[in-house]
């Protein structure tokens, strides 16, 4: 038994986005957003479907959700780090939260967004994976208003095994961390952490399904070799920089010393042996 590597937004919205995936959406939203109230319903606005997904440069896949109260939940899946990466998500929150009022509507009207970004990269130097940001005075903490709220889960910094999953947040964080690395699939007794596996089972999925898959972790591996890549020839072009500037710093003192023993009469050739500099540079000197 295979399943797909959730880790992946197409995957990721496959299982948690598709049409059919309200009760999925609902169990994890509860267990992982800090709410007032338990979700009791929610509208999953442009549900997964595979020939959108195929041009990739054009879609996205972040999965939206509308809740009954109009609070708006942005859920987003990203593999790899990059510059500006914490930007963008505060900048589409606040675009997502603007883009609610035409021209002349009263700011009452204004929703909650709420933005969930699972990453697989450490973003914090802290060292719990779940992380909420709002906006708060800076002193007593007194919030502003609760109409924009940032939520981060690192999963690197989720350790747990199976055997240690307790609550149904941990089970679902355990899912999506491991679900490709899986072999045989959990015992859950929750129908929806169930109806998820069913979902993410790869032999359950058609070949075009698979193919869209397939060339997005593809896509994937390439972004990530590119960047260890430019990761090493950075440090190399580094090494090289910190050598030659080392060569000038040395040539520059045996400079001086030429100089010194220059002033004090000794003969450019007891210097070159001294310096090690060639007899044209002494004579310069």
């Amino acid at each position: 038994m295979h399943f797909l590597n959730l880790k992946t937004d197409y995957a990721f919205k496959k299982v948690f986005g598709s049409s059919n995936s309200k009760g999925i959406l609902k169990s994890f939203l509860n267990s992982t957003l800090e709410l007032p109230s338990p979700i009791e319903s929610l509208t999953i606005e442009d549900p997964y479907n595979v020939p959108k997904l195929k041009g990739m440069k054009e879609t996205t896949v972040d999965v939206k959700a509308l809740l009954a109260d109009e609070t708006k939940v942005i859920i987003e899946m990203q593999i790899l780090n990059h510059d500006g990466f914490e930007s963008r998500i505060l900048y589409n929150t606040a675009k997502n939260y603007a883009n609610q009022l035409d021209k002349g509507k009263h700011y009452k009207l204004l929703n909650p967004v709420i933005a969930l970004t699972i990453v697989n990269f450490k973003m914090f130097s802290f060292d719990k994976y779940k992380s909420i940001f709002k906006l708060l005075e800076k002193e007593n903490f007194t919030e502003y208003k609760d109409d924009i709220q940032l939520q981060f889960i690192e999963l690197p910094k989720f350790t747990k095994s199976l055997e240690e999953c307790e609550t149904i947040e941990d089970k679902w964080i355990y899912f999506i961390k491991n679900a490709e690395e899986l072999d045989v699939a959990p015992a859950f007794k929750d129908p929806n952490l169930k109806e998820a596996l069913d979902i993410a089972n790869r032999a359950t999925m058609t070949k075009e399904e698979l193919e869209v898959q397939d060339k997005r972790e593809e896509f994937i591996s390439i972004q990530k070799s590119a960047i260890e890549k430019a990761k090493r020839e950075g440090r190399e072009e580094g090494r090289e920089l910190e050598k030659l500037e080392s060569e000038k710093k040395i040539n520059k003192e045996k400079l001086e010393i030429a100089k010194n023993l220059k002033k004090a009469g000794v003969d450019d050739e007891t210097i070159a042996t001294v310096t090690g500099l060639g007899r044209k540079v002494i004579e310069g000197a």
